[in-house]
């Protein structure tokens, strides 16, 4: 068999820091876990990653690349979860290692697919099968879908925060950089920076709250129909709830004693469907929530670029308040890692990129305005 080229070697490298950091997470999650039960589990699930670090271990040093014994030191994308783990408690870490399970999944797929080692193939596949056990493990304690890694959306608390912060200090720092290129008075720029900031918030703001209640009401609407549908012809959603089974691996004729059961009760077939058919969860927050929220981390992001010019003069101002959002484009980005899936040293530069071409454009727009008017 030929020896695995350098590519290959860093996917498996890539693979075996993985397994690590989630063995990791595990046991950051199950130190912050009160219930027994959960704690217990996690434990598990720490012990089985940590096997998996041990199978691309020995599947490295058989190809000629040697791994520290023990494993790695855990990765700063890691170490970051593990701070918010920590600090927010499980209920914040256990959707980031859920979505990371997910991607597990799929990137133990994809190379067990396009891997032309046998022996790299069958630990990509039984890695595969039991990441997505852990994945409906998690998914099962969170309540969420059973297969994550086929998921294309992802809401909550945190998400809404990053995304709505990210907004107002990307937008109110073009602003403000742009104002700047006007060479107008300091005072300009504060007003002009405050006037953004608020603008901004409650646009931000808006826009969450009309779109969840937006999404509310098609949800409502849906079901809505739905329980019509049963009301009016409950044999068809039977035998559609019974296909339903039967697609999970239920033989026919006990998915259709199943789903004469479920449908006896009208108000269990009516959870039923929307769940099974629909695909409509539990929400877990209101419209005026995510407003808030959004509209809340838009105006904190927003802020940054404005402070300076509350704190000091001209220049000094200046200068202070394109590093603050300079650095706070790099943690932004990073922390929109954990909702992309890309690296916290990557996802931090292009963000970093995108604020300083904000403010090379807003400031070059600004100078121009200026001589034009």
């Amino acid at each position: 068999m030929p020896a695995p080229d350098r590519a290959t070697l860093h996917t498996w490298l890539h693979h075996w820091q993985d397994e690590f950091d989630a063995a990791y997470l595990y046991d950051v999650l199950a130190a912050q876990e009160s219930d027994p039960k959960r704690k217990a589990t996690y434990g598990k699930l720490a012990a089985v990653e940590r096997r998996h670090t041990e199978l691309w271990a020995r599947l490295l040093g058989e190809n000629g690349h040697t791994v520290p014994i023990g494993g790695a030191t855990p990765s700063l994308n890691a170490r970051v979860m593990a701070w918010l783990g920590r600090r927010f408690g499980p209920r914040y870490l256990l959707p980031l290692l859920l979505r990371e399970e997910g991607r597990e999944v799929k990137g133990y797929m994809d190379l067990h697919q396009s891997s032309r080692a046998d022996d790299a193939r069958a630990v990509s596949l039984t890695l595969a099968k039991e990441s997505a056990e852990h994945a409906e493990t998690l998914a099962g304690l969170a309540g969420a879908s059973a297969e994550p890694w086929h998921q294309t959306g992802s809401g909550g608390f945190l998400r809404n925060v990053v995304y709505g912060f990210n907004d107002g200090l990307t937008a109110n720092f073009g602003l403000v950089a742009g104002v700047i290129g006007a060479a107008v008075q300091p005072h300009v720029i504060l007003i002009s920076g405050v006037a953004g900031m608020i603008a901004d918030a409650l646009s931000m703001g808006a826009s969450g709250y009309l779109a969840a209640k937006s999404e509310q009401e098609v949800y409502a609407h849906e079901i809505a129909m739905e329980k019509e549908e049963i009301r009016l012809m409950p044999e068809v959603e039977e035998e559609e709830l019974a296909l339903v089974y039967e697609t999970k691996g239920i033989d026919t004729a006990q998915a259709r004693r199943l789903a004469a059961e479920v449908m006896a009760n009208p108000d269990r077939a009516l959870d039923e469907q929307v769940r099974e058919e629909l695909k409509i969860g539990a929400a877990h927050s209101t419209p005026l929530q995510e407003g808030w929220i959004t509209g809340v981390a838009t105006a904190v992001g927003a802020l940054i670029p404005v402070a300076p010019f509350l704190v000091f003069p001209g220049r000094a101002a200046m200068w202070t308040a394109f590093g603050v959002a300079m650095v706070s484009h790099f943690a932004v980005g990073a922390a929109r890692s954990f909702f992309t899936g890309r690296g916290v040293l990557r996802s931090g530069v292009d963000m970093f990129v995108v604020g300083l071409g904000v403010a090379a454009v807003g400031y070059v727009v600004g100078g121009l305005a200026a001589k034009l008017l």
